[in-house]
């Protein structure tokens, strides 16, 4: 093997936490570093999945609010009140996001002198990689390459009617009239959402009970109810039995339970999961272990079974977030680095946000986690309406709640479903990840009107200790 092909670091994929790793490695530690990825130059998220998709959250938003508010207070607004979507325009909107940040990328491997290898990557031998012709090697190997959106192809029917992952449908160019979504999970709400404010109709078929099956009940109830009341139609405790057609044209769905039979649509969405992509990429045969769900099996260092070699990400099981993957790459440098996180990825705070609107936040426990681990609890709760802010944006719907010990002051979970919710988690989290009590919140002199102001009210609701 000659020096060429030698390298200190190899990310197998360019998803968040390889690429940051690739560029602190090369840039701050002066090591050889080189990145394979035959896909997006990001990773998927950035480019076909969380910047794109939230640009289409944030144009539907905009769409909404001009019909819910321009006909009270412009001056010669259209006679019937309705505002038409032009895919063409919001397609170009997102394509112009998109391309932001590929420069950007490809300026961040410039500048740190990263190889950037277009290919797709095999392991071939242990810290070997085949790609494009080149067997590279390398002192230490990062597996990082992502999941993908799961379509059941045991369903009957699903697979020959071309159903649309979150990437087709963020290529539409024109508005799908009926678009049906399989799955009540973070995907299919927020397009669900964005759909029907955009003008299609929509319908979210879901198999288990409620959408969102890990929230608390008080919670789906407020925000299913925003969302029937935009006009998704949400079909729960259904499975679909078999497709037909073809998405794009017309699709018919036979399904079964508490609803009609049969559903017809333009357009099918499948949102019912995601899948590691680890096959076909050498890791068995080189001696690293997945688990039973295909994904690598690491230790709390991200560590796989072979030497030398880490994964992180989807991929590694990680929560499925680009925030985790931002965190796994920390894990993994400290570990190369020579100062280890004690405790690795265990117990590490895992915060949520669903973009609808208004948007869902989550940190630490929820009330149905807490009762099934028998954890005692207070618990404060405050509508949206009294975050004053709400009331300037003309969005009151939600609310805010937070369990603290019931002998302690430490704060277990914070849940809020307002406008810019997820901005009020870092406050929330840096008080858990301090141990600190939860009246440093309830004591903040925060500005008015923001919408973390209304922080201070919930905080100092929480009931005293018995």
């Amino acid at each position: 093997m000659s020096s060429e092909d030698h390298y200190d670091f190899i990310a197998l994929g360019a998803g968040e936490a390889g690429k940051l790793l690739s560029w602190d490695l090369s840039s701050k530690h002066g090591k050889r570093c080189a990145v394979i990825e035959h896909g997006p130059i990001a990773g998927a998220c950035p480019t076909v999945a969380c910047m794109p998709s939230k640009t289409f959250v944030h144009l539907a938003d905009v769409l909404h609010h001009t019909q819910q508010d321009a006909p009270s207070i412009a001056s010669g607004y259209s006679s019937n009140g309705s505002v038409v979507a032009n895919m063409t325009a919001v397609i170009a909107r997102k394509k112009a996001v998109v391309d932001g940040l590929a420069d950007m990328f490809l300026n961040a491997f410039d500048s740190t002198n990263v190889e950037l290898i277009r290919g797709h990557g095999t392991l071939v031998g242990p810290k070997t990689i085949s790609v494009n012709g080149r067997l590279l090697t390398a002192d230490t190997i990062v597996i990082n390459t992502g999941s993908k959106a799961a379509v059941d192809k045991n369903m009957p029917g699903l697979v020959d009617a071309k159903p649309m992952t979150h990437v087709e449908l963020l290529e539409l160019t024109s508005l799908p009239a009926h678009l049906i979504i399989l799955g009540g999970g973070y995907v299919g709400l927020e397009f669900a959402q964005v759909f029907a404010r955009l003008g299609s109709r929509v319908t979210v078929i879901e198999r288990n009970a409620q959408v969102l099956k890990v929230e608390d009940s008080d919670v789906i109830t407020e925000l299913t109810g925003v969302l029937t009341r935009e006009g998704v139609q949400l079909q729960t405790a259904t499975t679909v039995d078999s497709v037909s057609g073809l998405s794009g044209d017309e699709v018919t769905l036979c399904i079964s339970g508490p609803g009609p039979s049969l559903i017809k649509g333009s357009h099918l969405l499948v949102a019912t999961g995601r899948v590691p992509a680890t096959g076909g990429i050498g890791l068995v045969e080189n001696g690293i272990r997945l688990t039973a769900t295909g994904h690598v099996a690491v230790d709390d260092q991200l560590r796989t079974s072979a030497p030398g070699v880490f994964a992180v990400g989807d991929c590694a099981g990680s929560p499925y977030f680009t925030h985790i993957g931002w965190d796994d790459y920390r894990v993994v440098l400290a570990s190369l680095t020579g100062a280890p996180r004690k405790g690795g990825t265990a117990n590490r705070q895992v915060p949520s946000v669903l973009f609808t609107s208004p948007e869902l936040a989550h940190v630490g426990l929820r009330e149905k986690e807490a009762q099934s681990q028998e954890i005692p609890y207070r618990l404060a709760k405050l509508p949206m309406e009294a975050f004053l802010r709400t009331r300037a944006l003309g969005d009151t719907d939600g609310f805010a709640k937070v369990l603290v010990e019931a002998e302690g002051d430490k704060v277990l979970g914070f849940t809020a479903l307002g406008p810019q919710a997820g901005e009020m988690l870092p406050v929330v989290q840096l008080v858990m990840k301090l141990g600190l009590s939860y009246k440093e919140i309830a004591d903040l002199i925060i500005v008015h009107p923001t919408m973390c102001e209304g922080l201070v009210d919930l905080f100092r609701s929480v009931p005293e200790q018995a």
